[in-house]
C-alpha cells in the first residue's frame, strides 16, 4: 500500500517514514526542506531500497499536483507538515496561519482533484487552551491560547468540511507532549534550539548545548507546568493504527494522543538527571509565552477506537535520545 507523508523530512515526520517502511508501506515524502531535512530521508532510501520517495514540494505551491500525478494509487495522506513552536508563533503569527491553514487547504483541494479521499492529520492538544477540567478528553472546549493552536483548529474545522461535502474520511490526532527518537537512536530531532523540554535537558547533560528553564511560573505544586509525555514512537504507532483503522472503513474522529499520566517540568529533569547519572546547572531564560499550567490527556478513545496505547516511558525516551544525540550531538546537518 502507498501512503503519502507531508512533513516527512521532520522530526514526528521521519520517525513516521523509518515505521512506516519497516511495516512494509510504500511511502512517498513531501517536504519543502525549510525545518526538515534530506538526510534521513536518504539514509531510509538506503536501508529500504524501492520503498520510499521524497519530493522538494511545499505544499501551498502548485508543485504538488504534480506528486499526484506521477504517484499512482496513494491511498491515505498522513499529514505531519506544519510550523509548530508556540513560542515563535506569537511572534509570527502570518507566517502560521499561511504555512499551516493555507497549505492544509492546498493538499485537501490536491487530495480531492486526484481522488485520494482518507487523511491522518496531526493536530495537537494546544485547540483546547488552558485546562478547564484533566485529564483532556476530545470533548473539553476549544479555546487555544496562541496562534499555534488556532491554526490548528482551523484546519480541523476545514478537514470536517471535506468531510461532510467532499466524501473525506479523517482522522484527526490531538498530540500531547513529544519525546524521544526512534528505539535504536537512528532517527531523532534536529531541532536546534529544540523547544522540547526532555531533547534539551538530554543535550544539556550531554554538554552538547547550555540548558536553560524556559517556563513561566504556574499555579502547580512546584510552580512549574504539568505536561503529558509521550514518546515519538508510541506516537507514531497510533498513526499507523489510525491508517489501518480509516482504511478498514473506520469512520471519522478525533482522538487525543498522549500517557493519560503528566510529569512537572522539574520532575522531568529530574528524572534525565537521575538516568543519565549527572547533575543539571539549572539557570532561567526568558520566559516562553503562549503557555499554561497543566495539560493531561485522557487516551481512553484512542484505547477503544484504534486500540493503541502507550508502550514506552520517559526513561526509554530519554535512552533513546541518548543515543541519537551521541550519534548526531547536532542533529541532522
Amino acid at each position: 500500500m502507498k501512503i503519502l507523508i507531508t512533513g516527512g523530512g521532520g522530526y514526528i515526520g521521519s520517525v513516521a517514514a523509518y515505521l512506516f517502511l519497516k511495516e512494509g508501506y510504500q511511502v512517498v515524502v513531501v517536504d519543502n526542506f525549510v525545518r526538515g531535512y534530506r538526510q534521513p530521508l536518504v539514509l531510509l532510501q538506503k536501508r529500504f531500497p524501492g520503498q520510499l520517495t521524497f519530493y522538494n514540494v511545499d505544499i501551498r505551491r502548485q508543485d504538488l499536483e504534480k506528486v499526484f500525478q506521477k504517484e499512482k494509487d496513494i491511498a491515505i495522506v498522513v499529514h505531519y507538515a506544519a510550523l509548530c513552536l508556540v513560542d515563535e508563533s506569537m511572534e509570527k503569527p502570518a507566517e502560521y496561519f499561511t504555512n499551516n491553514v493555507y497549505g492544509s487547504i492546498r493538499l485537501l483541494a490536491a487530495m480531492d482533484k486526484f481522488g485520494v479521499k482518507k487523511i491522518i492529520f496531526s493536530s495537537t492538544c494546544a485547540v483546547y487552551g488552558e485546562a478547564q477540567y484533566v485529564p483532556i478528553d476530545e470533548k473539553h472546549p476549544l479555546k487555544p491560547t496562541n496562534p499555534y493552536g488556532e491554526s490548528k483548529k482551523m484546519v480541523e474545522e476545514v478537514i470536517d468540511w471535506f468531510y461532510r461535502l467532499k466524501g473525506f474520511q479523517y482522522v484527526i490526532l490531538r498530540y500531547f507532549n513529544v519525546c524521544g527518537a526512534s528505539d535504536d537512536g537512528l532517527i531523532g530531532d534536529s531541532k536546534n534550539p529544540s523547544s522540547l523540554l526532555v531533547q534539551n535537558a538530554v543535550r544539556g547533560a550531554l554538554k552538547i548545548a547550555p540548558f536553560y528553564l524556559t517556563f513561566p511560573q504556574v499555579e502547580t505544586k512546584d510552580g512549574s507546568p504539568i505536561r503529558d509525555y509521550v514518546n515519538v514512537v508510541d506516537l507514531n504507532e497510533a498513526h499507523l493504527k489510525a491508517v489501518e483503522y480509516l482504511i478498514r472503513g473506520g469512520k471519522s474522529e478525533v482522538i487525543n494522543l498522549g500517557t493519560g499520566t503528566g510529569n512537572s517540568v522539574l520532575a522531568v529533569i529530574k528524572e534525565v538527571q537521575r538516568t543519565m547519572q549527572v547533575t543539571l546547572t539549572l539557570k532561567r531564560t526568558t520566559p516562553r509565552r503562549g503557555e499554561y499550567a497543566k495539560m493531561i490527556a485522557d487516551i481512553s478513545k484512542a484505547k477503544k477506537v484504534l486500540g493503541w496505547q502507550p508502550k514506552r516511558t520517559i526513561n526509554d525516551s530519554i535512552n533513546s535520545l541518548v543515543k541519537w544525540y551521541r550519534n548526531h550531538p547536532h542533529g541532522w546537518r
